[in-house]
């Protein structure tokens, strides 16, 4: 029996739902899924030349742990199906579904730009935030190299820097990690959602297997890099009793701090994680969709500072008990590492004879 929703092989979202801001949406034709297995050729990835003129974005979120990040790439081929930056694209006039997944903006001046911003004298020194919005370190930085040229450009500047990845590829960047780090101006974040390799592959089908997230965590850690893992997002009635498996997994690794995040499906991403139910966990769909819904007043999605990250009602208090007693008894329950700006420097420009003196 075919799934009402054809999946895609390698690609999170079913398809491209309609951009909220356009009134006019593309509707292909149904035959174009494979009447046998139920499947749709995986549409290839298209990378775009992204044209910013700064690099460094800011925001006042009280909830989200940083000020200042930095985002080298514009949509993410992870394919995460439950991602929250999904609607991001919709500013470009394109969808949140596959759109997101395989139209990536890349900003090959990142390193140039970082650099002006940091020698700019209004800088004031500040942590960073690395893959604040999309995974500096999704596929294409393997090739690119975008996220490996900024973190230079950061650690000859010693300007803190904090990542948050489901890739392995960030252990590439040891070196520099470490260099940052001994100025205690590192601390990497491995995000790890559950540690079932079939779910996160339908889950989360070009990030890193959870095997290799943990191998990451070990890397890191015994590189004497800072080093936590995000249980995120979790997911009722579909993750949430992964919670303490991951927390001891991810100690035994060498983690030393965790935090989570109860997931949040703002805008389209409410219907996109729906249809992905449906294909993937018909049997299991209306539980998740009503214990998300329990927890943010009765929608999908909550917007508000104090409860997107948590939400509320029994299951929140659950989560966070559980999270508590879990890290606790995983030996995972260290404060997060307090980045310094004390070796901050601003090194002499090429040329600069004043420098000198």
């Amino acid at each position: 029996m075919q799934p009402i929703h054809p999946t895609i092989k390698g690609r999170g979202a079913i398809g491209n739902p309609a951009n909220r801001f356009d009134r006019i949406d593309f509707v292909p034709d149904g035959d174009a899924m494979d009447a046998e297995e139920g499947e749709r050729p995986a549409p290839a990835t298209v990378y775009l030349r992204d044209t910013s003129r700064s690099i460094i974005v800011t925001n006042d979120s009280p909830d989200v742990g940083f000020t200042h990040s930095i985002n080298p790439y514009r949509g993410c081929s992870h394919g995460c199906i439950y991602c929250y930056a999904r609607p991001t694209h919709e500013y470009f006039g394109l969808s949140v579904g596959l759109d997101f997944e395989t139209k990536i903006f890349v900003k090959e001046d990142a390193a140039k730009l970082l650099r002006e911003e940091l020698y700019d004298p209004k800088w004031q020194p500040t942590v960073l935030s690395m893959s604040g919005v999309t995974d500096a370190y999704q596929p294409v930085e393997r090739h690119a190299k975008i996220a490996r040229a900024c973190l230079e450009v950061l650690a000859e500047f010693r300007n803190p820097v904090g990542i948050v990845t489901k890739n392995h590829l960030v252990t590439r960047d040891i070196d520099l990690l470490k260099e940052l780090s001994t100025h205690n101006a590192a601390a990497v974040f491995i995000s790890i959602t559950t540690l079932d390799h079939e779910l996160s592959q339908k889950m989360e089908p070009r990030a890193s297997s959870p095997k290799r997230r943990l191998a990451a965590v070990e890397a890191l850690s015994a590189a004497g890099i800072p080093t936590g893992v995000m249980v995120a997002p979790i997911i009722p009635g579909l993750t949430d009793h992964e919670m303490p498996q991951i927390l001891k997994a991810a100690a035994d690794a060498g983690a030393t701090t965790a935090a989570y995040v109860t997931v949040r499906l703002p805008f389209a991403v409410k219907d996109l994680f729906s249809n992905w139910l449906s294909a993937h966990f018909p049997d299991r769909r209306e539980k998740v969709l009503n214990r998300i819904r329990s927890m943010r007043d009765g929608k999908l999605n909550d917007s508000n500072f104090n409860t997107r990250m948590a939400g509320k009602g029994i299951f929140a208090d659950q989560f966070s008990k559980m999270f508590e007693v879990a890290r606790r008894k995983a030996g995972i329950d260290r404060p997060f590492v307090s980045l310094s700006t004390n070796a901050y420097r601003r090194p002499p420009r090429a040329g600069d004879q004043m420098a000198l003196f």
